[in-house]
């Protein structure tokens, strides 16, 4: 099989994991392999994907071998694999636009925001680098809150016309106007903003729909999360929040038997923590009625590695992605998109999403569901007003 040529827009603790994670499967074979939801994608194994082309605007990492400068500051992530071989490939300084909070430059010396003084590029250099990369699908790991600067990126992919994976809580594949141009330009998308293969938001939604298939009333609920990482220090910008509890909130919302009233449900990054670095800890609560209006609680606590706990989704949805470039398909995916991310242009429950993601992967088009999907992005903007 041809290999599979990434560039990536933000080079953090996914990407890290991300990266280690293609090199760690490389000597793996399919009876040892832990830690993914395929091995094989239709031919596509994970060391298929090969990076092409990177982006960053921090000092440490612009200018040096994207297998290098995954290890760099302010990254805090798990080192499971110390042995990457130099790729070749250089972190190209990027647009800076909204890519960083003001905060994060007067921080301590490991996470203060050290930006490159390297000129920044026009949409032109940008495009020029990925037609001339030879790169098929560009990731996008901005920070949370990068409107302006996911926007571009978008931009830039549909004049280079290469796929897009919006992984950050930045509504473009689940906003039709955006939807459209990569319809029309028939470019395939998956987004938005990745859903963990076992973390806080698919692990509320699995127990909130279990409370709607067993008849249990579920009558308020939070969701708690901490860590010590750049993305919970981000989010100390209240601004920069916004969309990211939209998104984690209708994770949930679009699977309830009722929708709770904005009182009873709070969901979204609680606190920094430095000393956790990438490890983040989920506190879930949901309390609910039984069979006689007899009440009931539950309390959770899940603990995981916040980076590797995504990229394992990652070389999926890359993957998928691929399949639609070899089949022609473009616009929204939304089989991948409903399976892989919080905030999809329709919110499906994952059992519908799994059947759907499967479904595309061996019959090669994207399926026609009779299940009806919870909800559309126009019910979801109003609801959300």
């Amino acid at each position: 099989m041809n290999k599979i040529k990434i560039a990536i827009v933000g080079v953090g603790n996914c990407v890290s994991s991300l990266l280690q994670g293609i090199e760690y499967y490389r000597n793996k074979n399919s009876e040892d392999v832990i830690g993914l939801m395929h091995w094989d994608i239709n031919g596509y194994k994970p060391y298929d994907i090969e990076v092409a082309a990177t982006f960053d605007i921090d000092k440490r990492k612009v200018g040096k071998d994207v297998n290098k400068a995954i290890f760099e500051r302010p990254n805090c992530t798990t080192v499971f694999c110390k042995d990457m071989p130099k790729t070749g490939v250089t972190v190209k300084m990027g647009k800076i636009l909204d890519g960083f909070s003001e905060h994060m430059k007067d921080y301590d010396d490991d996470y203060t925001f050290i930006l490159s003084d390297e000129p920044e590029p026009t949409k032109e250099d940008i495009v020029r680098i990925l037609k001339e990369s030879g790169t098929e699908i560009l990731l996008n790991y901005l920070p949370v809150g990068s409107e302006e600067a996911t926007k571009f990126y978008a931009e830039c992919a549909l004049e280079a016309h290469v796929a897009f994976i919006n992984n950050i809580p930045v509504f473009v594949a689940s906003d039709p106007e955006w939807a459209k141009k990569f319809e029309e330009k028939s470019i395939p998308i998956i987004g938005d903003d990745i859903k963990a293969q076992l973390g806080a938001t698919i692990t509320h939604r699995v127990l909130t729909d279990l409370f709607n298939k067993r008849g249990v009333k579920l009558e308020r609920t939070y969701q708690l999360n901490t860590a010590g990482n750049t993305d919970f220090l981000n989010m100390h910008q209240s601004s920069r929040l916004a969309s990211k509890k939209i998104s984690k909130t209708e994770a949930v919302q679009s699977v309830a038997a009722n929708r709770l009233a904005d009182r009873d449900i709070h969901i979204g990054p609680s606190d920094y923590v430095p000393w956790q670095d990438d490890n983040k800890v989920c506190f879930i609560r949901m309390e609910g009625k039984l069979f006689g209006d007899v009440p009931m609680n539950l309390e959770l606590r899940l603990s995981v590695e916040d980076s590797p706990n995504s990229a394992g989704v990652a070389i999926d949805s890359i993957r998928c992605c691929k399949l639609a470039l070899d089949r022609g398909q473009g616009g929204v995916l939304h089989g991948p998109s409903a399976y892989f991310c919080k905030h999809p242009p329709r919110q499906y429950t994952d059992d519908q999403a799994f059947r759907m993601v499967e479904q595309f992967i061996t019959e090669g088009k994207e399926p026609v569901t009779d299940d009806k999907p919870n909800h559309t992005y126009k019910e979801m903007q109003q609801i959300t007003k």
